[in-house]
């Protein structure tokens, strides 16, 4: 029998390479025009809620997190999550999204918005609003459009344009 074993970590800034690469593998060029790349551009990511999963040494997923607005209001975007294609359904992606989820309530932030599968990601708390409660910076399926309170009343008066922090 052969046990899974990963270790879920902060990420430092030498895992950049391997997390970009993952990035090209996950999603391809596409990616910068999404909706939630384009939240991202020119925004850091923060580094107290970004976490990688490794295999020994090998980066096998990633998860980061970036502040936005949502309607004026502070908020937090999660993506990129990725996990190599011979880790999917092994654990590491629930492992960084519970890891992450975790640090972002600790650090005292309301909302976390992404763009993702309800089924995957409602398991974690993520749940729909109505459709174009939040708009995005280009199209999205208002579907994929979920939030994850991370207070009691971190949904009351929720809506508006996601937009970068400055």
């Amino acid at each position: 029998m052969k046990i899974d074993s990963f270790t879920v970590l902060a990420e430092q800034p030498a895992d950049d390479p391997a997390i970009e690469a993952l990035h090209d593998i996950s999603f391809g060029p596409g990616r910068f025009v999404r909706a939630a790349s384009l939240l991202r551009e020119g925004v850091p990511h923060d580094p107290e809620l970004s976490f990688v999963a490794k295999s020994g040494e090998r980066l096998i997923g990633s998860v980061r997190l970036t502040p936005i607005r949502i309607g004026g209001r502070p908020a937090i975007l999660l993506g990129p999550l990725a996990v190599v294609p011979e880790w999917k359904g092994r654990g590491a992606g629930k492992s960084l999204m519970r890891t992450s989820i975790a640090a972002a309530r600790e650090a005292g932030h309301e909302v976390i918005l992404l763009v993702g599968d309800e089924p995957y990601y409602g398991p974690f708390g993520f749940q729909r609003l109505r459709p174009y409660q939040i708009t995005l910076p280009a199209p999205a399926d208002p579907a994929r459009v979920l939030v994850c309170p991370l207070t009691d009343d971190a949904l009351e008066g929720l809506g508006g344009a996601a937009e970068r922090a400055a």
